[in-house]
């Protein structure tokens, strides 16, 4: 068995936190190929996926072949561009399908928004962006569940309500309205409830 490339300051979900379902409806077939025009959207210089495949179970970009079912279901994406390095790695669901679908879908709508007339600090995928030799480790990103403060496995029903709630507190309409908040909002429930809606 293979070992993943997992980044470095981003922990791992153990085995007993890991979600058992998804909404993804994509086949793992399906969703490698969509990373991989992903990353020749983004004219990326190179890319590589990491999983815990291996062998006959992983094509040559380190993609998982449509029959991979390692016992680690964690999947990395790493790509390098204008000199920065970048990752971004998913272990939250019990298999390695719904993990790929969760990069590619975080992937595809971080390059989305650079399709947007909006200005901001940094580019958009700042979040993936891996530290030199002289930075602090990355810090990891807050679990959607929290986002919304629910509990990790609540019931899609709860999740909704608790994504109502949040939505009408930071709309970007509102007078104390926060778009960033409003935007990671919107990513958290779509991390728990996937596209169904």
């Amino acid at each position: 068995m293979s070992r993943i490339d997992w980044p470095a300051g981003l922990d791992r979900t153990d085995d007993y936190h890991r979600l058992s379902g998804s909404k993804f409806k994509a086949s793992l077939a399906d969703t490698t190929s969509e990373i991989a025009a992903e990353m020749d959207r983004m004219g990326v210089d190179d890319w590589r996926a990491s999983t815990a495949s291996g062998g006959a179970y992983t094509k040559s970009n380190g993609l998982p072949k449509h029959n991979a079912n390692p016992d680690d279901p964690g999947f990395v994406l790493r790509w390098s561009k204008d000199g920065e390095q970048f990752a971004v790695a998913c272990d939250k669901y019990r298999r390695l399908r719904d993990n790929c679908r969760a990069v590619y879908l975080w992937v595809h709508e971080t390059r989305m928004r650079s399709n947007r007339p909006v200005k901001t600090g940094q580019d958009e995928f700042a979040a993936a962006r891996l530290p030199s030799g002289e930075e602090d480790a990355v810090v990891a990103e807050v679990p959607p569940h929290e986002v919304l403060d629910v509990d990790r496995d609540a019931p899609d029903a709860v999740v909704r309500g608790a994504y109502r709630a949040k939505v009408k507190q930071v709309h970007p309409d509102k007078p104390d309205g926060d778009e960033e908040e409003f935007k990671r909002v919107q990513e958290a429930r779509e991390a728990m409830l996937g596209d169904d809606e």
